[in-house]
């Protein structure tokens, strides 16, 4: 029976994320077309053609990647990437290599590798990050990676990318075939050279490193952000690497302990180096903050709709920016900066660039909206901070974050967090009465 086929989908249930569940259970089903009597033949050739992109968790061997190449072993599938940021390699499965796979004892945990998506002037003011420019706090030096589509070499961002790794067409030259990566890099440290100096990220002299893990149309999948991660785990000191900056996304469908991109992120963070995660574009629905953004640690960034002024008096939650609780029931987002109608650096003839011609602001820039353009103005915060004290732990910049914001009156930390950012008092320290 058609049931007795799938017990093992049951069995195992605790080492397959819920949506590898539904794809197995996929691979056994059959339209009403199919005869009875051909129904067990075809399914039997369904679970040994049919493909799924998988990332499979070992348990720990100090280090060591025996576990990984004894569990590629037992079933003879590819290892595609290695992800030692959490004990785990990605490959291709059928159905009936699944079977076998999750019954090893080296085996911890089976997910879907599913898809991932790419979620100044008034914005600069409203946080307070330009008040700061006039004491020479600038992010500089401050070096920031972006995790995103890549980044186009635009003029407000001459001399500034120290570093450029490209894990879709390993390309060694920045480029930005999307769009948004270029955007998210200007959001956090445009010059506003081309402007006149008007349209400036909050750390206009703070460095940049590319790290392509989204293709021309602005997703990639899971595995890929997870090696991008580990790639700047790894290349931290050589490159200087203090924040990453991922103005991505995917649904959450489970608690942050078990999700891959979450583990990556906390090792990320316990290495020293500062998350910046966006909260994502689902809301206003409760319950919707995307994944990484649901782990505690990292600093989950929603959207203000600061109405184009540098007054705080008409400022409110963007509609579309996420809220909480998460799925783990932590209040979610940390924090609000600016993330609509943000005007920041264009990428000539990507992919946005063709799409959204009426977003084109002058020749260099163009304005877009999301909490991926609210993610980097954090980010840009934070490089003001960490340019004035390098010592700061990623804890201890949140913790200053979180106690320095300004609430919005009347609303629930669901929807705001702590409030919008203040640079001036989280670059000196000083907390405010209401998070005492």
């Amino acid at each position: 029976m058609f049931i007795d086929e799938v017990k093992w989908i049951r069995s195992y249930r605790h080492k397959l994320c819920p949506t590898l569940r539904k794809r197995a259970l996929e691979c056994y089903r059959l339209s009403g077309k199919v005869p009875c009597y051909m129904q067990k033949p075809v399914r039997n050739i369904k679970k040994r053609l049919q493909k799924m992109p998988v990332i499979v968790q070992t348990y720990e061997t100090r280090g060591n990647t025996d576990n990984i190449r004894k569990a590629a072993g037992l079933t003879g599938c590819a290892v595609r990437r290695e992800l030692p940021a959490i004990n785990a390699f990605s490959t291709t499965i059928t159905a009936k290599q699944l079977e076998k796979l999750v019954q090893s004892n080296y085996i911890k945990k089976i997910w879907y590798d599913g898809e991932i998506r790419a979620v100044l002037d008034t914005a600069v003011s409203t946080v307070q990050s330009s008040s700061l420019w006039n004491r020479d706090i600038t992010g500089k030096d401050v070096v920031i990676a972006v995790l995103d589509t890549g980044i186009y070499n635009h003029p407000d961002l001459e001399g500034r990318i120290v570093g450029f790794k490209d894990f879709i067409r390993e390309k060694t030259e920045p480029y930005d075939n999307n769009g948004h990566g270029t955007h998210v890099a200007g959001d956090i440290a445009g010059s506003g050279k081309e402007s006149g100096f008007r349209y400036r990220g909050p750390a206009p002299e703070a460095k940049l490193v590319g790290v392509k893990v989204l293709n021309k149309m602005g997703s990639g999948s899971l595995s890929v952000v997870i090696e991008g991660i580990q790639w700047c785990i790894n290349n931290k000191d050589a490159l200087g690497i203090r924040i990453i900056n991922l103005s991505l996304g995917s649904d959450a469908n489970e608690s942050y302990i078990d999700d891959p991109v979450c583990q990556a992120a906390q090792k990320a963070w316990e290495a020293g180096i500062v998350m910046c995660v966006a909260a994502g574009n689902s809301g206003p629905e409760a319950k919707t903050i995307n994944s990484p953004g649901i782990h505690p640690l990292v600093i989950t960034v929603g959207a203000l709709d600061d109405t184009g002024t540098s007054s705080s008096q008409d400022d409110k939650v963007a509609d579309f920016s996420s809220r909480g609780p998460t799925v783990d029931s932590l209040e979610k987002p940390d924090i609000l900066a600016p993330g609509v109608n943000i005007i920041s650096l264009r990428s000539p003839k990507s992919m946005l660039d063709k799409q959204k011609k009426k977003s084109r602001v002058d020749e260099w820039y163009s304005s877009l909206s999301g909490t991926s353009m609210a993610t980097p103005v954090c980010a840009g915060v934070i490089a003001q901070m960490l340019q004035m004290d390098s010592s700061l732990t990623p804890d201890q910049v949140k913790e200053r974050l979180i106690s320095t914001a300004k609430p919005l009156p009347g609303l629930d930390r669901n929807i705001q967090g702590a409030g919008v950012i203040d640079a001036v008092k989280a670059v000196d320290g000083a907390r405010t009465a209401y998070n005492n």
